[in-house]
């Protein structure tokens, strides 16, 4: 069992764990959402599920527990964007109101993430991309059309709309957020 294996089943090893990496998970949840309230409950979630796992963790490394931890984090992220907007109209629907964090705390999020500067990269990135691709994803992604009304607005077909989305996005991800290495992951 390596050191790392055994710093994840143990309670006093996971809080190292968590020590370790909460802050870039939270920074890699925030710049991805958008929210830091959001990427808050990602984080403890993240978090509660790599709990859940430890026992098949099968690192060695502190580079490994990172992957791994990111891994989960990237699973947890694809089931909120997946379910989210439904959940949310769902709260809204019922009057839930859900707690929210300290304004303090929400602007430390914020800066810890560079989300004021990633706000004008974004919209940066957006403007510069092809007129058909940019209206694609303004009508997909800032007016959350469905594909088959973005082809209708755009008069092309469904297909084509979830191409030039898709290339638009694509385009802006790489140019906004370029793969890291491990080593900045891990800073």
């Amino acid at each position: 069992m390596s050191t790392t294996e055994h710093r994840l089943r143990s309670p006093d090893g996971f809080a190292a764990a968590y020590r370790a990496h909460a802050r870039s998970i939270l920074v890699f949840l925030t710049r991805r959402t958008y929210d830091p309230e959001t990427a808050l409950d990602l984080t403890a979630e993240t978090f509660a599920k790599a709990y859940e796992a430890r026992r098949r963790f099968r690192g060695a490394t502190e580079e490994d527990e990172a992957a791994w931890l990111f891994g989960i984090a990237r699973h947890v992220l694809a089931r909120y964007l997946r379910r989210g907007k439904a959940e949310r109209r769902a709260l809204t629907r019922l009057g839930v109101e859900v707690p929210s964090i300290e304004p303090d705390d929400v602007l430390r999020v914020v800066a810890l993430a560079g989300l004021e500067e990633l706000r004008g990269t974004v919209a940066g990135e957006l403007r510069a991309l092809p007129a058909a691709h940019r209206e694609a994803v303004r009508l997909r992604v800032v007016e959350e059309l469905s594909y088959d009304e973005v082809a209708r607005r755009l008069a092309i077909s469904e297909t084509a709309a979830r191409a030039r989305v898709s290339r638009g996005l694509r385009t802006m991800a790489r140019a906004i957020d370029p793969p890291a290495t491990l080593h900045e992951r891990l800073a």
